[in-house]
């Protein structure tokens, strides 16, 4: 095989020609739509935990039932918020993402799933 020619994959498809299919491209699409977003609200989240820890210490240091302050509250939220955003992926990914990919597979391998 040379260099200028597509690499093949399953029967003869080549992966330029799945790239390039709106099968594929409306699955990248669904995975960005979902991932993305996702990430910059963790990411807008935990920062904003840090800078509060970093220039607002009156704040973190509230107490808001005996020894537990606002600092430690919002700690114990990124644990959950951590968790909750893998299972809210993981059922994302079985309801949505994995149909669609599994549908791509099988057109591409020639399944008659």
């Amino acid at each position: 095989m040379s260099a200028t020619e597509p690499r093949r994959s399953v029967e003869g498809t080549s992966y330029e020609e799945v790239q390039a299919s709106a099968e594929f491209v409306e699955l990248r699409s669904k995975f960005r739509k979902f991932v993305f977003p996702v990430t910059v609200l963790f990411l807008v989240w935990y920062f904003l935990y840090v800078l509060l820890a970093a220039f607002a210490p009156g704040f973190m240091s509230t107490k808001v039932v005996g020894n537990i302050n606002m600092g430690l509250i919002l700690g114990l939220l990124q644990f959950v918020s951590t968790f909750a955003i893998t299972t809210w992926y993981a059922l994302w990914a079985n309801n949505v993402f994995d149909p669609a990919a599994d549908r791509l597979r099988a057109r591409i391998e020639g399944d008659s799933k």
